[in-house]
């Protein structure tokens, strides 16, 4: 199980000597990259064949003592059991082939000014954060691989600084997130505080002997994790950040906000699920927030014109599937429609980053259209991504993680969570094909060239692959590890739900071949004035919740640091500097530099003096 450490060095040498050698070739930046991913994607599969062939039992080992102060000692320690071999792959499998489509794409994106080295460092030192956070035996661990991927995160949405819009979305990002992150901080001070220690797997057997169900310091850690959960999950009410991180290359978007961070909140939930099954309110509260979250998403998703945002807000939407799931207690569904996102999620934005640069880096979606025909293999990827995402039965992988999340919902007594789901995914599918039929359907209004070559197209071939039934083929090594949450019994009343959510799809694919096949006459005289055109602003906007933390957090706290610029306390404090500075003014009048000057200035003195004396 050495090789487990590979997993980590790896990439970790990638960023190293990318950071070192900023000037490098781009070939070489792009080689590096790629491949200190793809040697730590194969050693994660050395390690999984190896944990199965061993009997697949619970593996730690311990690297060194990391700190030790008095009582307080934490462990560098590595934990290796089914929940982190799943997170693995997803990370470094998919990461992989992010990496390599990067390897293509960014010679486009650059065009050829200097940042490939940096680029791929910082997207290799990602790997190694998000690594560290499933890898940790101890939350002080996973809490500097929480922070990494935040710092990543901002590193890589303000890739391009000198936009500075694109500087602002990495602020807001990092600003954001780091809310959710001080609330997690304040969860841990709470464990160890009670436990005595970080160790997770101590904490999980502890926490059931220490504290009863429903005991308050169990509630109050359990929303501390929550709250820093939607904080890098971008779950209500800190979601405001991830739309505005599309500023970032589009293999960013990929990674970082469809298949590894954003989920990090997801694991965490499942890593520590015994802190809420003792918690039974605030396990509520995770399925509520999901499904509240994953309508809002949804609805902003309708009204989107850049191609990116609305993948960005169908992830959040995702996302929500996944806290929903949590908090019915589907934990094992979570997990599966967490890997099976990654794969249909990545494999759309990266198509999305095919058309953006076939289009000359263009992004809005109604200065795009007809492009099938001038895109083929770009538009069959979309579509596979497209009905995956929307759920299509039988053929795509997210029928099967999702429908198991809206089964769960309602088979777990969660009726109204359910009806939330089920409107979801309708919603989900009138959005998904509103992208598909705009962008590639109707009237050419751009020239496009397609892709070219094996970085370009393996990547989104394998991705589309996985994202068809024989990616839900892949089986996660959850048992023992999470409650599996199945319900038992009743196989025919699941067989009807299952016939209804895929009717629910098959219905929004419908109406959204209704609306935006052909002319569009309908939907564009609907939005064009009025309350349509409210309804629409409202939706683009995303319900309006930045306008609202606007006006609630930020102009008063503005408000505040002006009222308190000049205020009394500074007064005060500034009279000290105030006289040194008069007096330093004064002392400074006379230094002109000048020998006449002083020797003036010298007898008029001495004339004082004498004077003085012989008056005094």
């Amino acid at each position: 199980m050495s090789l487990l450490v590979f997993t980590l060095i790896f990439p970790l040498l990638g960023a190293i000597s990318l950071s070192l050698f900023p000037r490098m070739a781009d070939g070489t930046a792009r080689t590096i990259g790629a491949a200190s991913v793809g040697l730590s994607a194969l050693s994660t599969a050395f390690v999984a064949l190896f944990w199965f062939w061993s009997g697949g039992f619970p593996y730690i080992t311990t690297l060194w003592q990391w700190i030790s102060v008095g009582d307080f000692q934490v462990d560098f320690g590595l934990y290796l059991d089914g929940l982190s071999i799943t997170m693995m792959g997803v990370i470094t499998g998919v990461g992989f082939l992010i990496h390599l489509f990067a390897a293509w794409y960014m010679v486009h994106d650059l065009e050829g000014k200097p940042g490939m080295a940096r680029f791929f460092a910082y997207m290799n030192l990602f790997i190694v954060a998000m690594l560290l956070l499933v890898l940790g035996d101890n939350l002080l661990l996973l809490y500097l691989g929480w922070e990494g991927v935040g710092l990543c995160s901002y590193l890589l949405i303000g890739y391009y600084y000198e936009t500075p819009a694109n500087a602002w979305a990495a602020f807001k990002a990092f600003l954001i997130t780091r809310i959710g992150d001080v609330f997690l901080a304040i969860g841990l001070f709470l464990l160890y505080a009670v436990f005595g220690t970080l160790n997770i797997q101590a904490i999980l057997h502890l926490a059931p002997q220490v504290w009863s169900e429903g005991d308050t310091l169990a509630d109050i850690a359990a929303l501390m994790l929550l709250l820093g959960a939607c904080g890098k999950s971008a779950q209500l009410p800190l979601q405001t950040w991830l739309a505005d991180a599309m500023a970032g290359p589009t293999p960013v978007s990929a990674l970082i906000h469809a298949a590894t961070m954003v989920t990090a909140g997801v694991y965490l939930i499942a890593r520590t699920y015994g802190i809420f099954l003792l918690a039974p309110g605030i396990h509520e509260l995770v399925g509520i927030i999901g499904a509240v979250t994953l309508l809002i998403a949804g609805f902003a998703a309708l009204a989107q014109t850049d191609i990116k945002r609305a993948i960005a807000y169908s992830t959040m939407s995702q996302i929500g599937y996944m806290f929903l799931a949590l908090g019915v207690g589907a934990w094992h569904a979570a997990i599966f429609h967490l890997m099976i996102h990654a794969f249909f999620k990545s494999l759309l934005f990266l198509t999305a980053g095919s058309v953006i640069i076939a289009c000359h880096h263009e992004q809005n979606i109604f200065k795009m259209g007809g492009l099938r025909k001038k895109l083929p293999f770009d538009y069959w990827m979309f579509v596979i991504g497209g009905a995956a995402l929307s759920a299509l039965p039988l053929v795509t992988a997210g029928f099967y993680s999702k429908d198991a999340i809206i089964w769960l919902s309602l088979a777990n007594g969660h009726a109204v969570l359910w009806l939330f789901s089920i409107i979801g995914a309708f919603i989900t599918s009138v959005y998904t094909f509103r992208l598909i039929f705009i962008v590639f359907h109707g009237e050419q209004k751009t020239e496009a060239h397609a892709g070219r070559g094996l970085a370009h197209h393996v990547p989104l071939a394998v991705l589309a692959v996985l994202s068809t039934f024989i990616g839900a083929l892949i089986g996660q090594p959850l048992a023992g590890v999470l409650p599996s949450g199945v319900v038992e019994g009743h196989p025919w009343i699941e067989l009807f739900f299952e016939v209804v959510s895929s009717l629910v799809a098959l219905g929004g694919l419908a109406v959204a071949m209704a609306l935006y096949l052909g002319k569009r006459d309908f939907i564009t005289k609907s939005v064009a004035k009025g309350r349509g055109a409210e309804a629409w602003q409202f939706f683009h906007n995303a319900l309006g919740f930045d306008a609202l933390y606007d006006r609630v957090f930020v102009k008063p706290y503005l408000a505040v640091t002006r009222a308190h610029r000049r205020d009394w306390i500074e007064a005060v404090v500034n009279v000290i500097p105030g006289l040194a500075s008069a007096l330093n003014t004064g002392l400074t009048v006379g230094q002109t530099g000048r020998v006449r000057t002083y020797t003036m200035v010298m007898f008029a003195g001495a004339a004082v003096l004498l004077a003085l004396l012989m008056f005094g």
